[in-house]
């Protein structure tokens, strides 16, 4: 009899067109997240669907934050965007990102 992980992510077949989806979604959030809900053959993909909620509800955020954090800092705050960009690599990569409190937040929403 074999254990499984108690943190182990469920195993899916990731193609590397949902690992370019994933990312796009990232990079250009929040309006590749909002395209990726209108194409019906992507939005019910596990792998683009975690990345796609998770970036839709970080690009909505940053939107309303970032230019506070930026005045605020004198534009130092824009350095944001680079997690961002990181985030968008390590989907590209196969990954699972794990966003402290957003991803908690979407998982128990059951949106992904």
């Amino acid at each position: 009899m074999t254990e499984e992980p108690i943190n182990a992510e469920p195993v899916f077949d990731i193609s590397s067109d949902d690992k370019l989806w994933a990312a796009l979604a990232y990079f250009f959030s929040p309006i590749v997240p909002i395209i990726i809900m209108l194409l019906e053959d992507k939005k019910d993909r596990p792998f683009i669907r975690a990345h796609n909620v998770q970036a839709l509800i970080l690009g909505i955020l940053m939107s309303v934050l970032l230019p506070i954090i930026a005045t605020v800092t004198l534009g130092c705050g824009a350095i944001i965007w680079l997690v961002m960009w990181y985030w968008a690599y390590k989907a590209y990569q196969g990954e699972y990102v794990e966003v402290p409190v957003v991803t908690n937040f979407v998982k128990n929403q059951g949106w992904a």
